[in-house]
Protein backbone atom coordinates (compact mmCIF):
# COMPACT_ATOMS: atom_id res chain seq x y z
CA UNK A 1 0.00 0.00 0.00
CA UNK A 2 1.09 3.58 -0.53
CA UNK A 3 1.45 6.35 2.02
CA UNK A 4 -2.32 6.78 2.15
CA UNK A 5 -2.76 3.19 3.27
CA UNK A 6 -3.92 1.77 -0.06
CA UNK A 7 -2.57 -1.26 -1.83
CA UNK A 8 -0.76 -0.32 -5.02
CA UNK A 9 -1.50 -1.43 -8.57
CA UNK A 10 0.71 -0.24 -11.43
CA UNK A 11 0.51 -0.22 -15.21
CA UNK A 12 -2.92 -1.89 -15.28
CA UNK A 13 -5.11 -0.52 -18.08
CA UNK A 14 -8.26 0.76 -16.37
CA UNK A 15 -11.51 -0.95 -17.26
CA UNK A 16 -14.51 1.34 -17.37
CA UNK A 17 -16.97 -1.49 -16.84
CA UNK A 18 -16.95 -5.08 -15.63
CA UNK A 19 -19.56 -7.61 -16.77
CA UNK A 20 -20.81 -10.33 -14.43
CA UNK A 21 -23.75 -12.66 -15.19
CA UNK A 22 -24.94 -10.35 -17.95
CA UNK A 23 -24.84 -7.21 -15.81
CA UNK A 24 -22.42 -4.32 -16.38
CA UNK A 25 -20.93 -2.42 -13.46
CA UNK A 26 -18.76 0.71 -13.55
CA UNK A 27 -15.38 0.06 -11.95
CA UNK A 28 -13.69 2.09 -9.23
CA UNK A 29 -10.88 1.74 -6.69
CA UNK A 30 -12.64 -1.24 -5.05
CA UNK A 31 -12.98 -3.31 -8.25
CA UNK A 32 -10.94 -6.51 -7.86
CA UNK A 33 -12.91 -9.40 -9.41
CA UNK A 34 -10.65 -11.22 -11.85
CA UNK A 35 -11.71 -12.90 -15.11
CA UNK A 36 -10.96 -16.32 -13.57
CA UNK A 37 -13.57 -15.70 -10.87
CA UNK A 38 -16.12 -14.18 -13.25
CA UNK A 39 -15.88 -17.23 -15.52
CA UNK A 40 -17.19 -19.47 -12.73
CA UNK A 41 -20.07 -17.36 -11.42
CA UNK A 42 -22.66 -19.20 -13.52
CA UNK A 43 -21.45 -22.72 -12.66
CA UNK A 44 -23.83 -23.61 -9.76
CA UNK A 45 -22.14 -26.93 -8.96
CA UNK A 46 -24.71 -27.57 -6.22
CA UNK A 47 -27.34 -28.03 -8.95
CA UNK A 48 -25.22 -30.18 -11.26
CA UNK A 49 -26.81 -33.64 -11.46
CA UNK A 50 -24.72 -36.42 -9.91
CA UNK A 51 -22.16 -33.97 -8.59
CA UNK A 52 -21.14 -34.67 -4.95
CA UNK A 53 -22.23 -31.18 -3.89
CA UNK A 54 -25.67 -31.71 -5.40
CA UNK A 55 -26.14 -35.03 -3.60
CA UNK A 56 -25.08 -33.49 -0.30
CA UNK A 57 -27.45 -30.56 -0.83
CA UNK A 58 -30.35 -32.94 -1.40
CA UNK A 59 -29.41 -34.97 1.66
CA UNK A 60 -29.53 -31.86 3.83
CA UNK A 61 -32.81 -30.73 2.27
CA UNK A 62 -34.33 -34.13 3.02
CA UNK A 63 -33.79 -33.46 6.73
CA UNK A 64 -36.08 -30.41 6.42
CA UNK A 65 -38.91 -31.55 4.11
CA UNK A 66 -41.33 -28.85 5.29
CA UNK A 67 -38.86 -25.99 4.77
CA UNK A 68 -38.73 -23.77 1.67
CA UNK A 69 -35.71 -24.79 -0.44
CA UNK A 70 -33.98 -22.04 -2.45
CA UNK A 71 -30.93 -22.73 -4.62
CA UNK A 72 -30.82 -20.31 -7.57
CA UNK A 73 -29.99 -16.91 -6.09
CA UNK A 74 -27.59 -14.48 -7.79
CA UNK A 75 -24.24 -14.07 -5.99
CA UNK A 76 -24.25 -10.31 -6.63
CA UNK A 77 -25.22 -8.37 -3.52
CA UNK A 78 -24.57 -4.95 -2.06
CA UNK A 79 -22.02 -4.60 0.76
CA UNK A 80 -24.91 -3.30 2.87
CA UNK A 81 -26.77 -6.57 2.33
CA UNK A 82 -23.67 -8.70 2.89
CA UNK A 83 -22.48 -6.92 6.04
CA UNK A 84 -24.58 -4.09 7.47
CA UNK A 85 -27.92 -5.91 7.53
CA UNK A 86 -26.22 -8.58 9.65
CA UNK A 87 -24.65 -6.21 12.20
CA UNK A 88 -21.06 -6.62 10.98
CA UNK A 89 -18.90 -3.92 12.60
CA UNK A 90 -17.44 -1.31 10.27
CA UNK A 91 -13.90 -2.52 10.97
CA UNK A 92 -14.63 -6.21 10.32
CA UNK A 93 -11.79 -7.68 8.20
CA UNK A 94 -14.27 -9.35 5.84
CA UNK A 95 -15.13 -5.93 4.40
CA UNK A 96 -11.59 -5.37 3.12
CA UNK A 97 -10.78 -5.61 -0.59
CA UNK A 98 -8.03 -8.05 0.39
CA UNK A 99 -10.65 -10.48 1.73
CA UNK A 100 -13.70 -10.01 -0.52
CA UNK A 101 -14.46 -9.62 -4.24
CA UNK A 102 -15.95 -6.30 -5.32
CA UNK A 103 -17.39 -5.24 -8.66
CA UNK A 104 -17.17 -1.73 -7.22
CA UNK A 105 -17.90 0.01 -3.93
CA UNK A 106 -21.63 -0.62 -4.34
CA UNK A 107 -21.71 -4.25 -5.52
CA UNK A 108 -19.84 -7.40 -4.55
CA UNK A 109 -19.93 -11.19 -4.68
CA UNK A 110 -21.50 -12.50 -1.47
CA UNK A 111 -19.09 -13.92 1.07
CA UNK A 112 -21.73 -16.05 2.82
CA UNK A 113 -25.29 -17.24 2.34
CA UNK A 114 -26.28 -15.26 5.44
CA UNK A 115 -26.41 -12.27 3.09
CA UNK A 116 -29.92 -13.44 2.13
CA UNK A 117 -31.36 -13.77 5.64
CA UNK A 118 -33.13 -10.41 5.66
CA UNK A 119 -34.38 -10.97 2.12
CA UNK A 120 -35.90 -14.36 3.00
CA UNK A 121 -37.48 -13.16 6.25
CA UNK A 122 -38.87 -10.07 4.53
CA UNK A 123 -40.57 -12.31 1.95
CA UNK A 124 -42.46 -13.99 4.78
CA UNK A 125 -40.43 -17.21 4.85
CA UNK A 126 -40.38 -18.67 8.36
CA UNK A 127 -38.65 -22.00 7.64
CA UNK A 128 -36.12 -22.14 4.81
CA UNK A 129 -32.87 -23.51 3.43
CA UNK A 130 -30.81 -21.60 0.87
CA UNK A 131 -27.89 -23.21 -0.99
CA UNK A 132 -25.53 -21.06 -3.02
CA UNK A 133 -21.99 -20.33 -4.14
CA UNK A 134 -19.99 -17.85 -2.04
CA UNK A 135 -16.74 -16.01 -2.78
CA UNK A 136 -13.72 -15.09 -0.66
CA UNK A 137 -10.19 -14.10 -1.57
CA UNK A 138 -8.06 -16.77 0.03
CA UNK A 139 -4.83 -18.73 -0.01
CA UNK A 140 -4.17 -21.55 -2.47
CA UNK A 141 -3.92 -25.09 -1.13
CA UNK A 142 -5.78 -28.41 -1.20
CA UNK A 143 -8.57 -27.23 1.13
CA UNK A 144 -9.07 -23.60 0.05
CA UNK A 145 -10.69 -22.25 -3.09
CA UNK A 146 -11.98 -18.72 -3.77
CA UNK A 147 -15.43 -20.13 -4.57
CA UNK A 148 -17.25 -22.62 -2.37
CA UNK A 149 -20.81 -23.51 -1.48
CA UNK A 150 -22.87 -23.04 1.65
CA UNK A 151 -26.27 -24.04 2.97
CA UNK A 152 -28.05 -21.48 5.13
CA UNK A 153 -30.94 -22.68 7.25
CA UNK A 154 -33.30 -20.64 9.42
CA UNK A 155 -36.51 -20.91 11.37
CA UNK A 156 -38.42 -18.16 13.16
CA UNK A 157 -41.38 -18.26 15.54
CA UNK A 158 -43.96 -15.73 16.68
CA UNK A 159 -42.62 -14.08 19.83
CA UNK A 160 -45.85 -14.71 21.75
CA UNK A 161 -47.70 -17.51 23.50
CA UNK A 162 -48.50 -19.29 20.24
CA UNK A 163 -44.86 -19.26 19.20
CA UNK A 164 -43.77 -20.48 22.61
CA UNK A 165 -46.16 -23.41 22.36
CA UNK A 166 -44.89 -24.21 18.84
CA UNK A 167 -41.28 -24.30 20.05
CA UNK A 168 -42.13 -26.50 23.03
CA UNK A 169 -44.05 -28.99 20.88
CA UNK A 170 -41.27 -29.19 18.31
CA UNK A 171 -38.67 -29.66 21.03
CA UNK A 172 -40.66 -32.57 22.40
CA UNK A 173 -40.94 -34.16 18.95
CA UNK A 174 -37.24 -33.80 18.16
CA UNK A 175 -36.22 -35.03 21.62
CA UNK A 176 -38.16 -38.26 21.08
CA UNK A 177 -36.36 -38.89 17.80
CA UNK A 178 -32.94 -38.36 19.37
CA UNK A 179 -33.79 -40.47 22.43
CA UNK A 180 -33.94 -43.59 20.27
CA UNK A 181 -30.91 -42.67 18.11
CA UNK A 182 -27.40 -44.01 18.50
CA UNK A 183 -25.80 -40.63 19.23
CA UNK A 184 -23.71 -39.15 22.04
CA UNK A 185 -23.93 -35.36 22.39
CA UNK A 186 -21.42 -33.23 24.30
CA UNK A 187 -23.38 -30.07 25.01
CA UNK A 188 -22.76 -26.61 26.44
CA UNK A 189 -25.32 -24.35 28.16
CA UNK A 190 -27.85 -22.79 25.84
CA UNK A 191 -27.16 -19.47 27.52
CA UNK A 192 -24.03 -18.51 29.44
CA UNK A 193 -22.43 -15.25 30.65
CA UNK A 194 -19.92 -15.38 27.78
CA UNK A 195 -22.55 -16.27 25.18
CA UNK A 196 -25.56 -14.33 26.39
CA UNK A 197 -29.18 -14.01 25.52
CA UNK A 198 -29.92 -10.77 23.67
CA UNK A 199 -31.14 -7.93 25.89
CA UNK A 200 -34.43 -7.60 23.99
CA UNK A 201 -35.24 -11.34 24.16
CA UNK A 202 -37.13 -13.13 26.89
CA UNK A 203 -34.54 -15.46 28.50
CA UNK A 204 -36.96 -18.39 28.74
CA UNK A 205 -38.03 -18.06 25.11
CA UNK A 206 -34.44 -17.65 23.92
CA UNK A 207 -33.43 -20.74 25.90
CA UNK A 208 -36.16 -22.79 24.20
CA UNK A 209 -35.22 -21.47 20.74
CA UNK A 210 -31.56 -22.35 21.30
CA UNK A 211 -32.64 -25.81 22.42
CA UNK A 212 -34.75 -26.17 19.27
CA UNK A 213 -31.72 -25.19 17.17
CA UNK A 214 -29.56 -27.82 18.85
CA UNK A 215 -32.15 -30.58 18.58
CA UNK A 216 -32.73 -29.78 14.92
CA UNK A 217 -29.02 -29.81 14.06
CA UNK A 218 -28.31 -32.96 16.10
CA UNK A 219 -30.90 -34.66 13.89
CA UNK A 220 -29.23 -33.17 10.81
CA UNK A 221 -25.87 -34.64 11.90
CA UNK A 222 -27.56 -38.04 12.13
CA UNK A 223 -28.96 -37.57 8.64
CA UNK A 224 -25.58 -36.66 7.14
CA UNK A 225 -23.24 -38.94 9.05
CA UNK A 226 -25.49 -41.68 10.41
CA UNK A 227 -25.16 -43.88 7.36
CA UNK A 228 -21.45 -43.44 6.69
CA UNK A 229 -19.72 -42.96 10.04
CA UNK A 230 -19.34 -46.63 10.94
CA UNK A 231 -21.99 -46.32 13.62
CA UNK A 232 -22.69 -49.42 15.66
CA UNK A 233 -24.05 -50.22 19.08
CA UNK A 234 -20.60 -49.78 20.56
CA UNK A 235 -19.66 -46.84 18.32
CA UNK A 236 -22.34 -44.14 18.40
CA UNK A 237 -22.17 -40.94 16.41
CA UNK A 238 -20.40 -38.33 18.55
CA UNK A 239 -21.42 -34.68 18.28
CA UNK A 240 -20.14 -31.80 20.37
CA UNK A 241 -21.23 -28.20 20.77
CA UNK A 242 -18.84 -25.30 21.33
CA UNK A 243 -19.65 -21.72 22.23
CA UNK A 244 -18.73 -19.26 19.48
CA UNK A 245 -19.13 -15.67 18.30
CA UNK A 246 -20.80 -14.43 15.13
CA UNK A 247 -21.91 -10.83 14.45
CA UNK A 248 -25.42 -11.90 13.47
CA UNK A 249 -26.40 -14.39 16.24
CA UNK A 250 -26.36 -14.58 20.04
CA UNK A 251 -26.04 -16.98 21.72
CA UNK A 252 -23.83 -18.59 19.07
CA UNK A 253 -22.38 -22.07 18.67
CA UNK A 254 -20.21 -24.29 16.47
CA UNK A 255 -20.93 -27.97 15.87
CA UNK A 256 -18.28 -30.68 15.49
CA UNK A 257 -18.62 -34.36 14.61
CA UNK A 258 -16.12 -37.09 15.47
CA UNK A 259 -15.42 -38.74 12.12
CA UNK A 260 -12.59 -41.02 10.98
CA UNK A 261 -10.69 -40.55 14.21
CA UNK A 262 -10.82 -36.76 14.56
CA UNK A 263 -13.20 -33.92 15.33
CA UNK A 264 -14.49 -32.20 12.20
CA UNK A 265 -15.90 -28.66 12.36
CA UNK A 266 -19.25 -28.74 10.57
CA UNK A 267 -21.11 -25.46 10.98
CA UNK A 268 -21.81 -22.27 12.88
CA UNK A 269 -25.21 -21.26 14.21
CA UNK A 270 -27.14 -19.32 16.83
CA UNK A 271 -30.20 -17.32 17.79
CA UNK A 272 -30.78 -14.63 15.13
CA UNK A 273 -29.97 -11.07 16.13
CA UNK A 274 -33.14 -9.12 16.75
CA UNK A 275 -31.66 -6.27 14.69
CA UNK A 276 -31.71 -8.60 11.65
CA UNK A 277 -35.39 -9.41 12.18
CA UNK A 278 -36.21 -5.75 12.72
CA UNK A 279 -34.49 -4.86 9.45
CA UNK A 280 -36.53 -7.59 7.74
CA UNK A 281 -39.75 -5.98 9.08
CA UNK A 282 -40.59 -8.98 11.28
CA UNK A 283 -39.86 -7.48 14.71
CA UNK A 284 -42.30 -9.74 16.54
CA UNK A 285 -40.36 -12.91 15.73
CA UNK A 286 -37.57 -14.92 17.34
CA UNK A 287 -35.59 -17.72 15.73
CA UNK A 288 -32.36 -19.42 14.80
CA UNK A 289 -30.06 -19.78 11.80
CA UNK A 290 -27.12 -21.94 10.75
CA UNK A 291 -24.62 -22.05 7.90
CA UNK A 292 -22.45 -24.92 6.72
CA UNK A 293 -19.93 -25.41 3.93
CA UNK A 294 -20.66 -28.20 1.47
CA UNK A 295 -17.08 -28.74 0.26
CA UNK A 296 -15.72 -29.25 3.77
CA UNK A 297 -18.21 -32.05 4.44
CA UNK A 298 -18.11 -33.56 0.94
CA UNK A 299 -14.32 -33.86 1.00
CA UNK A 300 -14.61 -36.02 4.11
CA UNK A 301 -17.66 -38.07 3.10
CA UNK A 302 -16.32 -38.83 -0.38
CA UNK A 303 -12.59 -38.88 0.56
CA UNK A 304 -11.85 -36.21 -2.05
CA UNK A 305 -8.28 -35.01 -1.36
CA UNK A 306 -8.18 -31.73 -3.28
CA UNK A 307 -10.88 -29.06 -3.41
CA UNK A 308 -10.01 -28.28 -7.05
CA UNK A 309 -11.49 -31.64 -8.05
CA UNK A 310 -15.02 -30.34 -7.50
CA UNK A 311 -14.43 -28.13 -10.55
CA UNK A 312 -13.01 -30.90 -12.73
CA UNK A 313 -14.67 -31.72 -16.04
CA UNK A 314 -12.67 -34.94 -16.37
CA UNK A 315 -14.96 -37.95 -16.88
CA UNK A 316 -12.70 -40.01 -14.65
CA UNK A 317 -13.86 -37.83 -11.79
CA UNK A 318 -17.46 -37.14 -12.76
CA UNK A 319 -18.31 -40.73 -13.72
CA UNK A 320 -17.59 -41.95 -10.20
CA UNK A 321 -20.69 -40.30 -8.75
CA UNK A 322 -24.44 -40.64 -9.06
CA UNK A 323 -27.20 -38.53 -7.59
CA UNK A 324 -28.27 -39.64 -4.14
CA UNK A 325 -25.31 -41.91 -3.47
CA UNK A 326 -22.24 -41.25 -1.33
CA UNK A 327 -19.22 -43.34 -2.23
CA UNK A 328 -15.47 -43.14 -1.68
CA UNK A 329 -13.61 -41.35 -4.46
CA UNK A 330 -11.06 -43.53 -6.24
CA UNK A 331 -7.98 -41.52 -7.32
CA UNK A 332 -7.37 -42.15 -10.99
CA UNK A 333 -3.83 -40.78 -11.06
CA UNK A 334 -1.33 -38.71 -9.15
CA UNK A 335 0.62 -36.61 -11.57
CA UNK A 336 4.04 -35.26 -10.58
CA UNK A 337 4.34 -31.77 -9.22
CA UNK A 338 6.64 -29.04 -10.43
CA UNK A 339 7.85 -26.34 -8.04
CA UNK A 340 8.76 -22.87 -9.23
CA UNK A 341 9.95 -20.03 -7.01
CA UNK A 342 9.56 -16.34 -7.63
CA UNK A 343 11.56 -13.84 -5.56
CA UNK A 344 11.17 -10.09 -5.82
CA UNK A 345 11.66 -6.70 -4.21
CA UNK A 346 8.49 -4.79 -3.48
CA UNK A 347 8.10 -1.33 -4.94
CA UNK A 348 9.01 1.38 -2.37
CA UNK A 349 6.14 2.46 -0.08
CA UNK A 350 3.88 -0.32 -1.37
CA UNK A 351 2.68 -3.60 0.11
CA UNK A 352 1.52 -6.78 -1.56
CA UNK A 353 -1.18 -8.74 0.25
CA UNK A 354 -0.82 -12.50 -0.05
CA UNK A 355 -4.35 -12.76 -1.48
CA UNK A 356 -3.33 -10.33 -4.24
CA UNK A 357 -0.43 -12.60 -5.14
CA UNK A 358 -2.71 -15.66 -5.12
CA UNK A 359 -5.21 -13.93 -7.41
CA UNK A 360 -2.45 -13.16 -9.93
CA UNK A 361 -1.49 -16.85 -9.86
CA UNK A 362 -5.10 -18.05 -10.14
CA UNK A 363 -5.94 -15.70 -12.96
CA UNK A 364 -2.85 -16.80 -14.90
CA UNK A 365 -2.51 -20.51 -14.15
CA UNK A 366 -6.04 -21.41 -13.07
CA UNK A 367 -6.41 -24.83 -11.46
CA UNK A 368 -2.96 -25.97 -12.58
CA UNK A 369 -1.69 -24.70 -9.22
CA UNK A 370 -1.96 -27.02 -6.23
CA UNK A 371 -0.67 -24.62 -3.59
CA UNK A 372 1.24 -21.41 -3.01
CA UNK A 373 3.48 -20.79 -0.01
CA UNK A 374 5.55 -17.83 1.05
CA UNK A 375 8.99 -19.25 1.86
CA UNK A 376 10.94 -16.08 2.57
CA UNK A 377 10.39 -12.55 3.87
CA UNK A 378 13.40 -10.26 4.13
CA UNK A 379 13.89 -6.57 4.91
CA UNK A 380 17.22 -5.13 3.81
CA UNK A 381 18.93 -3.62 6.89
CA UNK A 382 20.20 -0.57 5.00
CA UNK A 383 17.67 0.19 2.26
CA UNK A 384 14.67 -1.12 4.26
CA UNK A 385 13.32 -2.60 1.04
CA UNK A 386 11.19 -5.72 1.45
CA UNK A 387 11.88 -8.92 -0.46
CA UNK A 388 9.40 -11.77 -0.73
CA UNK A 389 9.77 -15.25 -2.16
CA UNK A 390 6.83 -17.52 -3.02
CA UNK A 391 6.93 -21.15 -4.04
CA UNK A 392 4.26 -22.18 -6.56
CA UNK A 393 3.48 -25.88 -6.79
CA UNK A 394 2.12 -26.72 -10.24
CA UNK A 395 0.26 -30.02 -10.50
CA UNK A 396 -2.63 -30.82 -12.81
CA UNK A 397 -5.35 -33.10 -11.49
CA UNK A 398 -5.86 -34.66 -14.91
CA UNK A 399 -2.52 -34.88 -16.74
CA UNK A 400 1.25 -34.55 -16.48
CA UNK A 401 2.68 -31.10 -17.04
CA UNK A 402 5.87 -30.64 -19.02
CA UNK A 403 8.60 -28.45 -17.61
CA UNK A 404 8.37 -26.32 -20.76
CA UNK A 405 4.66 -25.73 -20.19
CA UNK A 406 5.19 -24.83 -16.53
CA UNK A 407 8.02 -22.47 -17.41
CA UNK A 408 5.75 -20.68 -19.85
CA UNK A 409 2.99 -20.28 -17.24
CA UNK A 410 5.52 -19.18 -14.64
CA UNK A 411 6.85 -16.49 -16.97
CA UNK A 412 3.29 -15.21 -17.43
CA UNK A 413 2.84 -15.07 -13.66
CA UNK A 414 6.05 -13.06 -13.33
CA UNK A 415 5.02 -10.69 -16.13
CA UNK A 416 1.63 -10.01 -14.55
CA UNK A 417 3.23 -9.55 -11.17
CA UNK A 418 5.56 -6.89 -12.55
CA UNK A 419 2.74 -5.17 -14.47
CA UNK A 420 0.32 -5.03 -11.55
CA UNK A 421 2.66 -4.30 -8.64
CA UNK A 422 5.86 -2.94 -10.19
CA UNK A 423 7.98 -5.50 -8.32
CA UNK A 424 11.64 -5.99 -9.11
CA UNK A 425 12.38 -9.65 -9.80
CA UNK A 426 15.49 -10.93 -8.04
Amino acid sequence: MDASGKFCYFNVPPKIHIEILGQRFPTDDFSNITPAIISKTASQLHLKHSHPLSTLRELIESAYPDFTHASSVSPLVTPFKNFDELSFPLDHPGRAVTDSYYANRDMMLRTHTSAHEVEMFRKGETKWLLTADVYRRDEIDASHYPIFHQVEGARIFDADGNGLKEVEEDNERLSKVLASANIVIEDVPHISPTNPVQFDHDPVFSELVAKNLKLSLNNLMLKIFGGVAGISKDRPLRVRWIEAYFPFTSPSFEVEVFFQGKWLEILGCGVVRQATLNTASVPNKIGWAFGLGLERIAMVLYSIPDIRLFWSEDSRFLSQFEQGKINVFQPYSKHPSCFKDVSFWLSPNCALHENDFCDVVRDTAGDLVEDVKRIDHFVHPKTKRTSLCYRINYRSMDRSLSNEEVNHVQSQVVTRLKERFAVEIR
